[in-house]
Parts: structure tokens; sequence; C-alpha cells
């Protein structure tokens, strides 16, 4: 049976919880990063592909990080709505895959396209000064994969739980 819009949710309503799973997930990232047990900073790797000015980068790469979090929140909310089921455990699995496709592909691509990142064959120079992330983000400590994973699979949860919330508020 071919997918409608009548099968999303309204859009304030992905908005709203879109914005609610990016923060719970962004809150679990900065506060493992906090406390030592990783040092990847995602909003901070964003924001130094627009700006060398460590600073500015943080503010820029928290606010690009937002509308991406966003956006996925809509991708997942067109996968529940293909399958016709939207329960916390489906949810909690798309973002267990999703980090897992974060720390197995993205990561490591990431040194060949971000403009200031140095590889893993080629060392920093005066431009390219972060350190590549490694497989699994594990330049980045050894604590990143599973840090990175809790944090995707709230996210997934958090998007996954909107219908049964919305039937409990009424």
């Amino acid at each position: 049976m071919p997918m409608t819009t009548a099968d999303l949710p309204p859009l304030w309503s992905m908005t709203i919880w879109g914005l609610v799973a990016t923060v719970a997930m962004t809150t679990i990232l900065q506060g493992a990063q906090g406390l030592g047990l990783s040092r990847l900073s995602l909003p901070f790797l964003a924001g130094t592909f627009f700006t060398g000015d460590r600073r500015w980068a943080v503010i820029i790469g928290f606010a690009f990080y937002v509308v991406g979090g966003w956006a996925f929140a809509f991708l997942y909310f067109v996968l529940f709505a293909s399958l016709g089921l939207s329960t916390w455990w489906l949810g909690a699995g798309a973002g267990l895959l999703h980090g897992l496709f974060l720390l197995v592909c993205g990561l490591p691509l990431l040194p060949y396209l971000h403009p200031r990142m140095a590889s893993e064959y080629d060392g920093a120079s005066a431009v390219r000064q972060l350190e590549p992330p490694g497989f699994m983000g594990l330049n980045y400590g050894h604590r990143t994969p599973l840090t990175t994973m809790v944090g995707q699979t709230v996210y997934g949860a958090v998007l996954g739980a909107l219908p049964q919330a919305q039937a409990a508020l009424g």
C-alpha cells in the first residue's frame, strides 16, 4: 500500500519531537565529552566546516547540528510511515543502525571531506589541524563508539515514541 501524507504525524508535532530528540542526543554526546568519556563533538566538527575560528565554530556548529537533527527526524518519520509502524523500540533500532553507519562509514570518510581535518595518511598542516576520528571514532577515545551509539539510540527511541505520546496526551 503506498504511503500518503496522512500516514505522517502533523508537521508541528514532527518539528517539536525532532527538536526534543536532537536535544536528548546532543545532551548525551556533549555530556559524554564533558565527563571525559569521548572527545568527539559533532557540533564542533560541523562548525569547523565553515570557519577556523573555534569560538564561532561551536556556535555555528550547534545551529547546523540542530537543523541536521530536524532533517534526520523527518527521514525517521518517513521510515515509520512507510513501515506503518512507529514504536520506541523500532526507533531505537533505527537509531542504533544510524549510529553504526555514522561510526563505521561517516566518521572515517570525514577527513576526505572536511577542509580543516588531517587524514590518517597525511599529518597535520597549517590548515588541516583537526585530528581525524579514525574507524568508529576511536581516535577520540575508546568509549566514543559506545557514547555515540547510546546517543543515536535515544534519538531514535524518542522519535519512535511520538504516536504513543500523542495518544496519551489526547
